[in-house]
C-alpha cells in the first residue's frame, strides 16, 4: 500500500503531523518540493527535533528519509539537522538518501530576498529572507547550482562566479 501526503494550502495545514504518524509504518518518508522556510517541530521523549528539510518521519525505526531534487537546500540548515538528529542517538547512515540534482540556497540568494523585500517598501510580501525565492528563479532559469556541481570544484566556481556576477545587477 502507498500513502501520500501533500500539501495543496501553502503549508501550516498539518501535514507535519500526519507525516510523523503515518510514518510509524512507512518505509520511506520522502520531501519532494519547498526548502527551509517552513518547519515543524518533533518531540520525542524530552528532546525536540525542529525539521525544516530532513523528513520528520525519518525518527521511525524503520524510515529512510529522502530529500528529493525538487527540495532547495541551504547547506548550513541540512548540516545543523543532521547534527541535532545524530547527537539525539539517531544514525542517518543508510536512513538519509539527499539528491545530487537539489539546488543550493547560497549566500546571495538570502541577500536578494532581503534586497527584494526591502524594495517593496510598504508592499513587502512577507518573506523569510531565507533565500527561497531567488533560489527557485536560478533553478526554474536553469541558471541554479546543484550539490553534484560541488564533485568539480572547478565548474563550481565557475558557476559561482557566474552567478555571483549577475547579483550585482
Amino acid at each position: 500500500m502507498i500513502n501520500l501526503v501533500i500539501g495543496s494550502q501553502w503549508g501550516d495545514e498539518g501535514k507535519g503531523k500526519l507525516v510523523d504518524l503515518l510514518g510509524k509504518n512507512a518505509d520511506f518518508a520522502v520531501r519532494f518540493h519547498g526548502g527551509n522556510n517552513a518547519g515543524h517541530t518533533v518531540i520525542v521523549g524530552k528532546k525536540k527535533y525542529p525539521f525544516h528539510l530532513i523528513p520528520s518521519a525519518i525518527l521511525n525505526k524503520n524510515v529512510v528519509g529522502v530529500i528529493a531534487n525538487g527540495v532547495i537546500v541551504d547547506p548550513a540548515v541540512l548540516i545543523e539537522e543532521i547534527d541535532l538528529v545524530e547527537k539525539g542517538g539517531i544514525s542517518l547512515k543508510d536512513k538519509l538518501v539527499i539528491s545530487d540534482r537539489c539546488h543550493l540556497i547560497m549566500p546571495y540568494h538570502k541577500a536578494l530576498d532581503e534586497a527584494y523585500e526591502n524594495a517593496r517598501g510598504k508592499n513587502k510580501l512577507g518573506t523569510t529572507k531565507r533565500g527561497i525565492g531567488p533560489t527557485f528563479a536560478d533553478k526554474v532559469s536553469y541558471n541554479g547550482i546543484r550539490f553534484y556541481e560541488l564533485l568539480n570544484w572547478n565548474s563550481f566556481v565557475e558557476k559561482f562566479e557566474f552567478q555571483a556576477t549577475l547579483s550585482k545587477f
